[in-house]
C-alpha cells in the first residue's frame, strides 16, 4: 500500500452527516488486530471527546454544573463499556 492512500469514513448522527478522510496506512498503524478503519475512527472519537469532557470539568477553573458533571459521567461509564478500562486506568490520569 503506498503512503499516499486514503480512506474516507461517513459519520451518521441524529442531526446530520460528516466525512472524515484519513491515511489508509494510519488506520492500519492504529488497528488492534483485525479493527476495522471505522472502529478506529469511533476509538479515536470516544476516546478525544472523553478527554475533552474531562479537561473541561477536571481541569477549569470555577465551578462545574450539575449537567456537565452528569455528560462527563456518561462519557466516562461509555468510554470503560467500549474500552475494559477506566479513562484513569486508559491514560494513566489519576485525580
Amino acid at each position: 500500500m503506498s503512503s499516499d492512500e486514503t480512506v474516507t469514513i461517513r459519520i451518521d448522527g441524529p442531526d446530520g452527516e460528516d466525512d472524515v478522510t484519513l491515511p489508509a496506512e494510519l488506520l492500519e498503524m492504529l488497528a488492534e488486530g483485525d479493527e476495522s478503519g471505522a472502529e478506529v475512527v469511533g476509538d479515536l472519537a470516544l476516546m478525544s471527546c472523553a478527554q475533552r469532557i474531562h479537561a473541561t470539568t477536571q481541569h477549569s477553573e470555577g465551578e462545574v454544573d450539575d449537567r456537565l458533571e452528569a455528560v462527563e459521567a456518561t462519557t466516562m461509564d461509555l468510554f470503560e463499556e467500549r474500552f475494559g478500562m477506566t479513562f484513569e486506568e486508559a491514560t494513566g490520569h489519576q485525580h
